[in-house]
């Protein structure tokens, strides 16, 4: 481990410290509510960054909610979380999905893991049991994990899940590539570095 990381690790990080991202793209109907819900746990001290290419009023209701948009053409998932990470200046990022189907309120939790020396804190909706996910895309993501994990040579019980808390410094020394698989690569490539991955309810 570097002195920059071990000097990272000794820090302690608050909301202030925060900077929650997603891509956004036609959620005019559900991008208030999960804006609103990152202030309500957040006291609003943390930054939300939407990488956009909507045609509707997600934008617009975005930047309403104090969010930083950056706006860019219609590029796929991955193009857009990938410049989503790399955007905010804030030392932990959390990516999240921008359809109101991940609980904010588990932000405190990943932000106590990274304070206790994680470098990545991936949510996991398999493992603890995923009762609003159909039972084929629960057994799709489970075999998905399943050949991961063999891959990697670690046990993960959820590879594609979209919400997970990052130290920005791995992401910024990390090179991704740009696809519709990042939210798996944005898991496996930390693993396969050595760094410190945790799998959180």
């Amino acid at each position: 481990m570097s002195q920059q990381r071990t000097e990272k690790r000794d820090a302690t990080f608050t909301f202030d410290d925060l900077a929650v991202v997603m891509g956004t793209y036609n959620e005019e109907a559900a991008i208030a509510t999960v804006l609103e819900d990152i202030a309500a746990v957040t006291d609003g001290r943390a930054e939300v960054v939407c990488v956009d290419g909507s045609s509707d009023r997600t934008p617009e209701i975005a930047r309403e909610h104090g969010a930083t948009v950056v706006e860019q053409e219609p590029q796929g998932y991955g193009v857009a979380v990938r410049k989503a990470v790399l955007t905010p200046e804030r030392p932990v990022v959390v990516t999240t999905d921008c359809d109101d189907t991940y609980p904010m309120d588990r932000l405190p939790a990943f932000l106590e893991a990274i304070n206790d020396g994680a470098d990545v804190v991936s949510g996991d909706r398999l493992y603890y049991g995923a009762a609003e996910m159909p039972g084929l895309n629960k057994l799709g993501n489970e075999l998905f994990a399943l050949l991961a994990s063999v891959a990697m040579g670690r046990r993960v019980h959820d590879t594609t899940t979209g919400m997970r808390a990052y130290r920005r410094e791995l992401l910024r020394k990390i090179e991704w590539t740009e696809n519709t698989g990042l939210s798996a690569e944005l898991l496996m490539r930390p693993l396969m570095r050595g760094y410190d991955v945790r799998e959180r309810p």
